[in-house]
């Protein structure tokens, strides 16, 4: 039992792994958000599986050898190889998923939460050498051990090639650069980031970049910001609310400072309408890829852009969204909804009044989990079907 935990729940935390690995053609075909969104299903049974091994593997062996659990375990890690790489990988699992829970996550800054999580890497790296080295099963077994060093060589090279070698080559050959700060409104400014040949990147609006930028206290780690704006052949922009100390300092970054990326990501984009009406709701800052979209679709179709924000100081944006409403005329309408929930419902009821044509759209959401959910629910009620429904969930968790 110990030792087919072992096998399974290393091969879940290989595939999690894989999963958000970035590879462009599993991004395009599947979606960023629901990659990531499998890889948290998956991710527990992987830590209880393992968790089970080495609680099995306690119980058999000490009870095979007449002693108790805890000498069982410093026997394990004393005299067995590359043991205490297996104990830390477990560990690194461990926080891993501890600070996964909801309650704890809430707890973290984000920059807290994606370095832990970067610490999985090491975990499962750190793991590999035991099971080669003590496994029975790959003990005097070469094809065994061959397969399960392939199924490591080809994670990790995925992860080297996707997420290393191929975004610093862009950033460079793209010679990513600041090119300004504005400021937006309180606690929100963009970043209009400059470059060359930028369409060749391949980006839509909707979509989103993981950044560094080369200044100190930005580099070591990356954030995800969506396009505010759709990308041209010299720029491209992010607009960021202040939502921690990442955020908050960008206002501070100079111009000049080299910028690195990795994406484009996400499958929030236009080619997946099949309607000639769609809906774009943006809550909060959930406006910036939902600006984006709306940019790219022009004049070939009917929309309605409801902006979901608590207070006038939240509205950002408005004058670009109102320049597109009045470049685009009757094929385009800003509905601008100021206030709590219970004022502006998001019903199906109170979006038909906005929006007549909903039953007959493609709805395109990005905002705080619970206008995501609404909308999806009055889109469920109209009976729009879920391929007709997409969305961006502007939670940390669907970040990593």
């Amino acid at each position: 039992i110990a030792r087919t935990c072992a096998l399974l729940g290393t091969y879940f935390a290989l595939a999690g792994v894989l999963l958000v690995a970035r590879i462009p053609w599993v991004e395009r075909g599947v979606g960023h958000d629901r990659l990531v969104t499998w890889n948290r299903k998956l991710a527990p049974y992987s830590l209880y599986l393992i968790g089970l091994h080495v609680l099995f593997v306690l119980i058999g062996y000490a009870g095979e050898e007449h002693i108790s659990l805890y000498k069982e375990l410093w026997k394990l890690l004393t005299q067995y190889p590359w043991m205490w790489g297996a104990f830390l990988g477990f560990y690194l699992m461990v926080q891993a998923g501890v600070t996964s829970y909801k309650k704890t996550r809430a707890k973290l800054s984000y920059e807290s939460w994606w370095l832990i999580h970067t610490f999985t890497y090491i975990a499962i790296a750190a793991s590999m050498m035991h099971q080669i080295q003590n496994g029975p099963m790959f003990l005097n077994h070469p094809l065994n051990q061959a397969y399960w060093i392939a199924l490591y060589a080809f994670v990790a090279f995925s992860i080297v090639v996707w997420r290393v070698g191929v975004p610093v080559w862009k950033s460079i050959r793209h010679d990513l650069k600041v090119d300004r700060v504005v400021v937006e409104g309180p606690g929100v400014i963009s970043v209009i980031i400059r470059g060359r040949s930028l369409l060749k990147l391949g980006a839509e609006g909707g979509q989103f970049f993981n950044w560094r930028f080369a200044q100190r206290g930005h580099f070591l780690l990356q954030h995800p910001y969506s396009l505010s704006a759709a990308p041209t052949s010299k720029y491209l922009r992010i607009t960021v609310k202040d939502l921690g100390d990442h955020s908050r300092d960008l206002i501070h970054i100079k111009p000049g400072v080299r910028v690195f990326m990795e994406g484009p990501y996400g499958a929030f984009t236009k080619n997946r309408a099949t309607r000639k009406h769609v809906l774009l709701v943006g809550g909060g800052v959930g406006i910036t890829p939902v600006r984006a979209i709306a940019e790219e679709f022009g004049d070939g179709v009917n929309i309605d852009l409801i902006y979901r924000a608590s207070t006038p100081e939240e509205v950002v944006l408005k004058d670009e969204l109102d320049y597109l409403a009045e470049k685009y005329g009757d094929s385009f309408n800003v509905h601008y909804l100021v206030g709590n929930r219970n004022q502006h419902p998001m019903n199906a009821k109170s979006i038909l009044k906005l929006a007549p044509y909903f039953a007959d759209s493609d709805v395109y959401v990005c905002g705080p989990e619970g206008l995501v959910s609404a909308v999806g629910q009055a889109a469920k009620e109209v009976g729009i079907p879920k391929n007709r429904v997409h969305h961006e969930e502007f939670e940390f968790h669907s970040k990593a």
